[in-house]
């Protein structure tokens, strides 16, 4: 779990804060401190300390520029805005934007010999060759049997909320990041999973030693790690 955004949500659950975060969000145009305090009802001074802190855990973003305002003289009071990026918790840690940027990209680059099927599956694959290929390059790693494979895998999709563990020597994985569209599409998303997860292994240049195969139980993800 994102304990960054667990924080950041936190931080909402207190009245000033939340009431600062809103009038931000809702003025259409960086706010002031001295304008956020005013339309909440605090001091200036406890304005500015909640605005930072909120600042300090990316739900807002702060900066001395109002894009188009004449300069004046003397110095730019701070002005603060929501910050760029989306912040969301999902407890079991779900990946859908993952899945939506692969079905996107299948749709946009099908080729004429394609299915639709097929080129969901060829994205999902690269996608996952990319991020093997990363952590590869993140350790250094050499060429590794099948158990240092395997540990390397389990770490890397832990980390991707895969919630992995062993078993009988495999590796097993509690959560779907993809759940529920499993449950809409169960051969589409399934495929597409095992596609993601047979890339990574071969980024990580394990192919030869792990093997993804598709090996459902209710309440576990349906892709299994399996040495050769």
């Amino acid at each position: 779990m994102d304990r960054a955004a667990v924080a950041a949500i936190a931080a909402l659950d207190d009245d000033v804060r939340r009431a600062l975060y809103e009038h931000v969000r809702g003025a259409g145009s960086p706010v002031t401190r001295e304008e956020a305090a005013a339309a909440v009802g605090i001091s200036r001074k406890l304005a500015a300390f909640h605005l930072d802190k909120l600042v300090e855990l990316g739900v807002l973003r702060s900066g001395f520029e109002t894009p188009g305002a004449v300069r004046r003289v003397g110095r730019a009071p701070r002005r603060y805005e929501p910050a760029a990026d989306d912040i969301a918790v999902r407890v079991p840690e779900r990946s859908p934007e993952l899945l939506a940027s692969i079905l996107v990209e299948a749709v946009t680059t099908e080729r004429d010999d394609e299915r639709a099927e097929d080129a969901v599956l060829r994205v999902a694959h690269e996608r996952g060759t990319a991020l093997g290929a990363a952590e590869r390059a993140r350790v250094r790693g050499g060429r590794v049997g099948a158990e240092r494979a395997l540990a390397t895998s389990a770490d890397l999709l832990a980390r991707h909320g895969f919630e992995p563990f062993r078993e009988d020597g495999s590796v097993r994985l509690r959560n779907c990041p993809f759940h529920p569209m499993a449950g809409v599409a169960p051969a589409l998303v399934c495929g597409l999973n095992r596609a993601y997860l047979a890339g990574m292994v071969e980024g990580l240049d394990a192919g030869d030693r792990v093997a993804t195969e598709l090996a459902p139980r209710p309440g576990e993800c349906c892709v299994e790690l399996r040495p050769h």
